[in-house]
């Protein structure tokens, strides 16, 4: 929750993660093989075979005497990330890698992204909105999606909870010295310290937490009032155990590229003005601002439109028990399907499960990739959708009369149980009836895994009491509950040594060639990022088709 927000609250960093990032829930591959190979390119002959419990054979392709064509990639995942991935190849890659096949486990497909739409509400069960960078916006346009586009609000604001007061985030550095979350003192610190007038770095080797980072650069303050709720936001994460360099890479290398925060932005500023710049693709619709984006039925219009476009290339209810590596190159894979068995073979083949679960798949092939990814974390999280009638908030948290604004975001320290809560009714239009807000409220994480013991009416009294705490009036009505929606293993966490776990991964499938890691562990936990991630996926999967194809 790639992908907010809660981690839709995007003031706070250069980079907005999503809140779930979405490519992947708790379940198994799939994989099926596809269309007729292109004539153009030669193809390895392989065996395929249907096993006696299935009664179909695979569809469009075609040989002799038994021995078939691979299809050029194979997905195993249908999640945000899978998808994602299969639409870059047939859009950028198309000629190199023409036959692509997507497989789910489940019986639909996008992952963590769930919409809910009933009496008159529509409501997000995991991931809430998304960056619209150019590789988002890209992702959309080609899958139809530009006329759904709707945008927050860029001047909405965010609200961080301190000493009892939802205080405005600053929207812009000019908001600065006018927004009373921090101290004078606090603004100075984090001053002087963009500047690199603080401690020294730590010596080479000690890799930094978030907290060890935010600290030293930019003082208590900020560390306290503002990024350590936004690592709540984002990954629903333990800021001193989270990695600066691998959950918040962008601004960890600005001190190392610039030697301060300020020094590294300036010297970005001037290596893009340098850089030769490729002309923006006209297709794009022109966001306004810092803000966030959803479609006008929900973020679920993405994978449905995607898997749409892809046709009979995504197989769904494919249950991927065996894959396996051939001797002259190439996997053959096995799935579990409605059916029956099916032992399919492919060139390549893209992993986008969650880690945990290509750790299972994929530790025949490497056992010490599979113990690699075993090591990721994933903390529970609970998405709770509550409404109220609009006269229950509090008239200090009304402007112009409405609730207006992003959300909030609870710091631990300020003894509340909930991570933050998205104005959802505020954020996009038609997301509730007349008279009515609609609030998303997230709850859980790496510091309070034990919401999976409690209730679900447990966890919706924990939510209600902490808005009657801060926004709601304390004699407000019951809540319309809509939705609990309680993910076991929700957000992949960045902790200290992220990178060296996920090189490990990597290297252990190094005999694996056409093997490829993708996903938000991989790529990162916002929506957007999960996007690019794909995109380098794909091209990663291009260049070895194209280089290294069984010819």
């Amino acid at each position: 929750m790639s992908t907010a927000r809660l981690a839709d609250l995007p003031s706070l960093a250069a980079t907005q993660p999503l809140f779930f990032s979405a490519p992947h829930g708790h379940r198994p591959p799939s994989v099926y093989l596809g269309p007729k190979p292109n004539k153009a390119t030669p193809s390895l002959k392989l065996r395929c075979s249907v096993a006696k419990e299935s009664t179909i054979s695979p569809l469009g392709v075609s040989g002799e005497g038994g021995q078939l064509g691979a299809v050029d990639c194979v997905v195993v995942g249908g999640g945000i990330s899978g998808l994602c991935i299969a639409q870059a190849l047939a859009t950028k890659h198309g000629d190199a890698v023409p036959n692509v096949i997507v497989t789910e486990a489940r019986d639909r497909v996008g992952g963590n992204i769930i919409t809910v739409q009933k009496d008159g509400y529509l409501w997000e069960e995991g991931p809430n909105s998304f960056q619209p960078s150019d590789p988002m916006l890209t992702m959309l346009v080609d899958s139809g999606l530009k006329d759904d586009l709707v945008l927050g609000d860029p001047n909405a604001p965010r609200f961080v909870l301190w000493d009892g007061k939802l205080r405005p985030v600053p929207s812009s550095p000019a908001d600065i010295p006018f927004f009373d979350l921090m101290s004078i003192g606090g603004k100075l610190r984090a001053a002087f310290g963009a500047l690199g007038i603080r401690p020294s770095p730590p010596p080479p080797g000690h890799e930094e937490s978030v907290e060890e980072f935010v600290r030293r650069n930019l003082g208590d303050e900020v560390f306290e009032r503002l990024i350590e709720p936004f690592c709540s936001g984002v990954y629903a994460g333990d800021p001193s155990k989270l990695s600066m360099k691998a959950a918040f890479g962008k601004v960890w290398n600005l001190e190392q590229n610039g030697g301060s925060i300020v020094g590294g932005a300036f010297k970005a500023i001037q290596e893009r003005k340098r850089a030769h710049k490729t002309p923006r693709d006209p297709r794009l619709p022109k966001p306004k601002g810092q803000t966030v984006g959803s479609f006008r039925k929900g973020l679920s219009m993405l994978p449905d439109a995607i898997s749409s476009r892809l046709g009979s290339k995504v197989k769904l209810s494919w249950k991927l028990s065996r894959i396996s590596k051939l001797d002259k190159g190439g996997y053959t894979l096995t799935y579990e399907t409605p059916e029956g068995l099916i032992s399919l073979l492919s060139k390549s083949v893209v992993m986008t499960v969650p880690s945990h679960v290509a750790s299972s798949l994929l530790r025949p092939l490497s056992g010490a990739a599979a113990d690699a990814l075993s090591k990721f974390y994933y903390p529970p999280v609970a998405a709770v959708s509550i409404s109220y009638p609009k006269e229950a908030i509090r008239t200090e948290c009304l402007i112009d009369g409405e609730l207006k604004g992003f959300g909030q975001l609870h710091p631990r320290s300020q003894g509340l149980k909930t991570l933050g809560t998205i104005y959802s009714s505020s954020l996009f239009p038609n997301r509730a009836p007349p008279g009515r807000v609609l609030l998303l409220n997230y709850i859980g994480g790496a510091t309070n895994p034990g919401i999976l013991s409690k209730k679900e009416s447990e966890l919706v009294e924990a939510v209600d009491q902490d808005l009657r705490n801060v926004l709601l009036n304390r004699n407000a009505k019951d809540p319309l509950v809509l939705g609990v929606k309680v993910w076991p293993q929700a957000i992949p966490q960045f902790l200290v040594g992220h990178f060296d776990v996920l090189d490990a991964a990597k290297a252990g499938l190094s005999d694996s060639q056409g093997l490829f890691l993708g996903g938000n562990y991989v790529t990162g936990v916002a929506l957007g990022r999960c996007v690019e991630g794909a995109y380098d996926v794909a091209a990663e999967v291009a260049n070895f088709v194209s280089r290294y194809a069984y010819k």
